[in-house]
């Protein structure tokens, strides 16, 4: 597309509008196309139809984008200062943390989660209206990342996971 439509509805070349006004448009753009996603929706995974379940599982557990192998670099970094970190493996795509229970694959991209040995899903809907970190109890060195806080907070659980008594998890995780 060589176009735009302007004021009015008149096509403007995309050449003349201005680089900061095109690139703002562009970033509202990919934030639509990003939360409107099925990969964003951890509790799809129990419905919706099945031709978007392979668009879900690339999303969920495919290939990092640039922002998430950036994660993955500022993990390094950051988890050996922490208590988890010990119980914590930076692997692929993955964060890998070590409960009591189970080994646990947080996907660095989406933050889904795998269970190890067999790979089982486990959905952990984060709660809603917390700020970066302020859930978890941890003071970050950055903002503007949700989603690596909220990695960040699920590896703090998950490490802990003889202390989940949330039914849900504990059902899931196969706790007591």
């Amino acid at each position: 597309m060589r176009f735009a439509r302007g004021l009015g509805g008149a096509k403007v070349p995309l050449v003349d509008i201005p680089p900061r006004v095109l690139a703002e448009v562009m970033r509202d753009v990919a934030l639509l196309v990003g939360v409107a996603s099925v990969g964003n929706d951890p509790t799809w995974q129990d419905g919706g139809p099945a031709q978007f379940r392979p668009c879900w599982e690339e999303f969920s557990f495919g290939d990092l984008s640039a922002l998430a192998r950036t994660r993955r670099v500022v993990l390094e970094r950051l988890l050996p200062r922490h208590a988890i970190g010990p119980r914590c493996a930076l692997i692929d795509r993955f964060l890998e943390v070590r409960g009591d229970h189970r080994t646990y694959q947080i996907h660095l991209g989406s933050g889904n989660i795998l269970m190890r040995p067999n790979n089982q899903y486990l959905c952990v809907v984060p709660k809603r209206g917390g700020r970066d970190g302020a859930d978890a109890g941890v003071l970050l060195p950055f903002e503007g990342d949700t989603q690596l806080s909220l990695i960040l907070s699920k590896a703090f659980l998950l490490a802990a996971d003889t202390a989940i008594t949330g039914p849900t998890i504990v059902r899931q995780i196969g706790g007591p």
